[in-house]
């Protein structure tokens, strides 16, 4: 990305396509806590609450996360991973937001896996947080510029809070942020849609996961 000043940037530099050398994708809190296959076929039969959430990640978020994820590697984008876990057994070290809304998943706990169907391949990274915004509470940053990111693929759950929050928070570090709605789920779809119209063209590009193939794929 050319070094932009405030007499050259504008607005369409935020869409600007990424360079696949300088991308990573972020997937945010993706783990067994948030979702099994069991779970979601219990939740089509009325025997689970929160049918819309579990519904839309069995449909369309975790299909559409598989294929971006073997297109991103298929072109050498590295693909991160962070996931809710504490750094202890008893809690002490998490968030006072995260205690008060009873996020505490231990280290090491199953509930803190990233969900098998959009892991991890190889070596990739995995960093663990205790707090909504994984740049304020992880050394995330320092990691993607050791990398030399400039651009970051984030998506994941959910997307009013844990993915708003890292969105807003990348731009602010002066990452160029593309966020995938088909790749995200909350709770209430109209809290989605509400999220995603809040970030739309002031802290992220918004783009489709097959939009995001075609730049994976592009020359």
């Amino acid at each position: 990305m050319p070094k932009l000043t405030v007499a050259t940037a504008t607005t369409a530099d935020r869409e600007r396509p990424i360079e696949k050398g300088k991308t990573a994708l972020l997937s945010i809190d993706m783990q067994n806590m948030e979702w099994t296959a069991e779970r979601a076929e219990r939740a089509r039969r009325g025997e689970e609450g929160d049918a819309h959430f579990l519904t839309r990640l069995t449909d369309t978020v975790i299909p559409n996360q598989q294929r971006l994820q073997a297109a991103a590697r298929a072109a050498g984008v590295e693909v991160i991973f962070t996931v809710i876990e504490a750094l202890t057994q008893d809690g002490r070290d998490i968030s006072l937001d995260h205690m008060i809304s009873g996020l505490f998943i231990p280290k090491g706990a199953w509930e803190a896996g990233v969900i098998p169907e959009v892991g991890p391949a190889g070596d990739e990274i995995i960093i663990p947080k205790t707090a909504s915004g994984i740049f304020n509470c992880t050394n995330i940053e320092y990691v993607l510029r050791n990398l030399g990111v400039e651009y970051l693929v984030i998506y994941g759950v959910c997307t009013d809070q844990c993915v708003e929050t890292t969105v807003r928070d990348a731009c602010d570090r002066g990452f160029l942020v593309t966020l995938l709605p088909d790749c995200c789920a909350t709770h209430e779809e109209d809290r989605h849609h509400a999220s995603i119209k809040m970030l739309d063209g002031h802290y992220a590009r918004v783009r489709t996961t097959d939009e995001m193939l075609g730049e994976f794929t592009a020359p």
